[in-house]
């Protein structure tokens, strides 16, 4: 029997994924909806988390696809009145309050998941399995995107704690940290900034292990480049198109078919199932780590 579940945050994230895939899955029917301003929603509407909370006693699930800023109070209220949680990336704007949730929600023994969809993603497991104990001499991951196909507008993403370019780049680190056999640290970074921005606008990082990235937001070509590439002592991997397809010494895996949401979702009903969290803060580590080490440019404005 499906299990209602609310959702907050109604933006093109939400649009484009979460409700499709809360409409599509088994586990789980829309019960309600909340946003600061007006959607137009075929469940009960609310303007805000408490009001959402206070009229729904009796849906113990929420689903947070707010902005990382505005992402903690609405968590924290959730978990107070005693809901489990689940949180689009990145899990929050910083390191300190994941771990005030994760504190918060242990004491009210609700369930926290921390979700990563592109490591949902269908060829990330096959890669995982194919890495194990093999030797990584070299991993280079590029991240080149055409920021205006994704946000019509830049508002959240290019102000403090919107994380600029990290916000599709993290999704790489996601993925990195689950399919590499061995942990790596970032060792130096180079950010650019556009002069009307404050968060960057592409990113070079050097880790440990031989692993680099390389992150744009000012892809000019027909398409987007989301591929990481891992040179072993067996052969080369690569994943492309975000995890989408893989690629074997250039020979394709059949890695099945691609629904990202599809697995979070079927993940959190399992978590909460069995009444266990899980918070995996590596991929949002190496972000804060790069914003440390950063060394920064200032480069042209840019607007969409």
């Amino acid at each position: 029997m499906a299990r209602p579940i609310a959702l907050i945050g109604i933006g093109d994230i939400a649009k484009a994924q979460h409700i499709p895939t809360i409409d599509a899955s088994p586990d789980w029917v829309l019960a309600a909806a909340a946003n600061r301003s007006h959607r137009e929603m075929s469940v009960p509407f609310y303007n805000d988390t408490a009001a959402l909370l206070a009229a729904h006693p009796d849906v113990d699930c929420v689903s947070l696809a707010l902005p990382p800023v505005p992402r903690f109070e609405a968590a924290m209220a959730a978990i107070a009145a005693g809901r489990h949680v689940m949180l689009e990336k990145p899990p929050g704007a910083t390191l300190s309050e994941i771990a005030i949730m994760q504190a918060a929600a242990e004491e009210a023994g609700v369930v926290l998941y921390a979700s990563w969809h592109s490591r949902s993603a269908a060829g990330v497991p096959r890669a995982k399995a194919w890495l194990a104990g093999k030797t990584i001499t070299r991993c280079h991951i590029q991240w080149h995107e055409r920021v205006f196909e994704y946000h019509k507008s830049l508002s959240w993403e290019s102000q403090a704690g919107g994380m600029g370019v990290f916000d599709p780049g993290i999704n790489a680190l996601s993925i990195m940290t689950e399919i590499l056999p061995q942990q790596v640290s970032l060792t130096s970074s180079e950010l650019l900034f556009p002069e009307n921005w404050e968060t960057p606008i592409a990113a070079k990082l050097v880790f440990s292990g031989g692993v680099t990235a390389d992150f744009d937001w000012r892809h000019q070509g027909p398409g987007d480049i989301w591929r990481i590439t891992v040179e072993t002592d067996a052969g080369v991997l690569m994943l492309d198109n975000g995890g989408q397809h893989l690629f074997i010494d250039d020979a394709a895996v059949d890695v099945g078919p691609h629904d990202e949401y599809a697995g979070l979702y079927a993940r959190f009903a399992d978590l909460v199932a069995r009444g266990q969290s899980h918070v995996d803060l590596s991929p949002m580590v190496h972000v804060a780590d790069a914003l440390t080490l950063g060394r920064r440019e200032i480069v042209a404005p840019f607007d969409i």
